[in-house]
C-alpha cells in the first residue's frame, strides 16, 4: 500500500485491561492507521468503522512494522484502545471575521487558548458549539448526513447572501440557504441563531430570516434571536450600536408576533428572544409555555425563567426551620434583580436566612456586557471588598473555567477567598441547586463547573478538552 504522507494515523495512548486490544497485542504507542481498508479522520469515523462485527484493523507498531489485525466481535463490543483526546482529531478553527465576533473584542495578554475560534460542526453535534458552516465543503456535509450529526447548531444571522458575506467577512458564507437545505432533506435536525446587531440585520431583515427559515420546520426546529455583545475593545473593528430600550421592545413585539403565526402553523412559537432582551425592554419574562420545552435553553434562551421553576419548585418542598445563615451571591447585573426576588420568597420560609444579591459591573469587557458568565475576578474583588458579605460568598460556575477554579482573568477563586476574607462557593446551573448552597444543604466538592461558551481549547492539539464562554449565561 502506497502511504499518504501527509496522514499517519493514530496514536495508542492507553489500552484497557481485558479488552480486545490487550489480547492483540496493542501497545500505548502502536499507530492505528487503517479500519476497514479506510483512513480514520476523527473519531466519528473510527466508532461507524468498530461497530462492524468482523473488523480489518491495519496498525503501523512502534517498530515501523505494518501488522493487518482481523478482529471477530460483538456488535457493540469496543476495541480498548484509548487515543487520547475526545475528537482524535485538531478542532476545526474559524476562517470568518464576524463584525460581532465576542473573541476580536478580547484585550490582549490573555490566556492563548481564550483567543481561539471554533466552527467545528462536530462540537455542535457534541456540545451543543454554534457553526456557521462556511468552514463545511462538499465532502464534510455528506459525512454529517452519513453519521447523522443531529442536532446541529447553526449561526444564520440572515439569509441575505451579500449581507451575510459582509458580516462574515467571508465572500463564501452566501451559500448558507444551500447547505440548510441539504442538511433538511438529509434528515438532520437544526437549531438556528440570530446575533442580532442594530441597522444591519434587524427590521425587515430580520422578519426575512424568520420567514425564510420557518419554512424549513420541522428540520429546523427553533430559533433564537440574541442582541450582540458589545466589549470595549473595539478599536479597528466595525462600528456597532448597542439596543436601548426602545429598540429592545421592538424586537420583542416583532418576535411576539412571528410565535402567535408560527405557533397556528407548527404548534411551537418557533423563535425565541434570549433573557437580555427582557432586561434591556425592562419586560417581564414569559411563562413557562412560552419556551416549548426550552429548545434554545444553553443560548440563554429561558435560562432566567427556568432558573425560577426549579427554584420555586424546591423550595415548595422544603419545611421551614430556624436556621440562621447570612450571606452574599455574586451574579451580572442580567440575573441580580431576579435572584433578588428568589431571595425575598425564601425569606418568607426561612426568615433566619439572610442572602443578600450584589451585581457586580462587568469593568473589564464594559458595562454593557451584563452576563455572570463574563465577569473576571478583579471586578468581583473590586466591587465586593468592604461589603459586607457575611458567612459565604456564592458564585455561578459558569464564571469558571471548566474543571478548574479560574476566572477569565486567571484570578483563582483561592485568591479572591483571601482577599475578600470570606469562603467562596461556585454553585451548579440549576434552581435546586442554588436553594440548596443557599441552605448549606450542598455536600463538599459536590458543586459542578459548567462550561463557557466562548470556545477556550485548553490544549493547542486534539487532546485537550473544549471549554466553553457562554456569553448569554447568567
Amino acid at each position: 500500500m502506497e502511504k499518504d504522507r501527509a496522514y499517519r494515523g493514530h496514536i495508542i495512548r492507553t489500552i484497557e485491561d481485558g479488552s480486545i486490544a490487550q489480547e492483540l497485542g496493542l501497545c500505548p504507542g502502536d499507530r492505528v492507521l487503517e479500519i476497514n481498508g479506510r483512513k480514520i479522520a476523527d473519531i466519528f469515523d473510527y466508532q461507524y468503522e468498530m461497530q462492524e462485527e468482523y473488523v480489518e484493523l491495519l496498525v503501523e507498531k512502534t517498530d515501523g512494522e505494518e501488522w493487518l489485525y482481523e478482529i471477530e466481535k460483538d456488535q457493540e463490543e469496543e476495541l480498548g484502545a484509548g487515543f487520547g483526546g475526545g475528537l482524535m482529531d485538531a478542532y476545526h478553527s474559524c476562517s470568518n471575521r464576524c463584525c460581532f465576533c465576542f473573541i476580536d473584542q478580547m484585550p490582549p495578554g490573555m490566556r492563548e487558548t481564550l483567543y481561539f475560534k471554533d466552527d467545528d460542526s462536530r462540537l455542535s453535534f457534541l456540545q451543543g458549539n454554534y457553526v456557521t458552516l462556511t468552514n463545511m465543503d462538499r465532502h464534510e456535509m455528506e459525512r454529517v448526513a452519513r453519521y447523522h450529526f443531529s442536532p446541529i447548531n447553526v449561526s444564520v444571522h440572515t439569509v441575505d447572501p451579500a449581507l451575510r458575506c459582509r458580516m462574515l467577512h467571508n465572500r463564501f458564507a452566501g451559500d448558507i440557504m444551500e447547505k440548510l437545505h441539504f442538511l433538511a432533506e438529509a434528515g438532520i435536525e437544526m437549531n438556528g441563531q440570530v446575533v442580532l446587531c442594530r441597522g444591519m440585520n434587524d427590521g425587515p431583515v430580520l422578519e426575512e430570516t424568520i420567514r425564510v427559515l420557518s419554512g424549513l420546520w420541522p428540520h429546523m426546529r427553533s430559533l433564537s434571536v440574541v442582541p450582540v455583545g458589545l466589549t470595549r475593545y473595539r478599536d479597528g473593528l466595525e462600528p456597532l450600536e448597542p439596543f436601548g430600550r426602545e429598540e429592545a421592545a421592538g424586537v420583542l413585539e416583532m418576535l411576539k408576533g412571528w410565535q402567535a403565526r408560527l405557533r397556528e402553523r407548527t404548534g411551537v412559537g418557533f423563535v425565541y428572544a434570549s433573557d437580555e432582551w427582557y432586561l434591556l425592554a425592562g419586560r417581564p419574562l414569559p411563562g413557562q409555555e412560552a419556551y416549548d420545552g426550552y429548545p434554545q435553553l444553553e443560548n440563554g434562551v429561558g435560562m432566567l425563567r427556568l432558573l425560577e421553576e426549579e427554584f420555586t419548585e424546591a423550595l415548595g418542598r422544603k419545611q421551614g426551620d430556624g436556621r440562621k445563615i447570612s450571606g452574599s451571591i455574586a451574579t451580572g447585573l442580567l440575573a441580580a434583580p431576579f435572584l433578588e426576588r428568589y431571595m425575598e420568597t425564601l425569606r418568607e420560609k426561612f426568615s433566619g436566612v439572610q442572602i443578600r444579591v450584589w451585581p457586580v459591573e462587568n469593568r473589564f469587557f464594559g458595562k454593557n456586557i451584563t452576563v455572570s458568565g463574563l465577569l473576571t475576578g478583579r471586578d468581583l474583588w473590586e466591587q465586593l471588598r468592604g461589603r459586607p458579605l457575611g458567612e459565604k460568598l456564592l458564585i455561578p460556575c459558569n464564571m469558571l473555567k471548566s474543571g478548574e477554579e479560574v476566572f477569565l482573568d486567571d484570578w483563582t477563586v483561592q485568591e479572591l477567598e483571601r482577599r475578600l476574607g470570606v469562603p467562596v462557593t461556585a454553585v451548579d446551573s440549576s434552581g435546586e441547586d442554588l436553594l440548596r448552597a443557599v441552605l448549606e444543604d450542598v455536600l463538599a466538592g459536590e458543586a459542578k463547573h459548567k462550561r463557557r461558551q466562548i470556545y477556550e481549547q485548553t490544549d493547542r492539539g486534539y487532546r485537550g478538552q473544549a471549554e466553553c464562554g457562554e456569553i448569554h449565561t447568567v
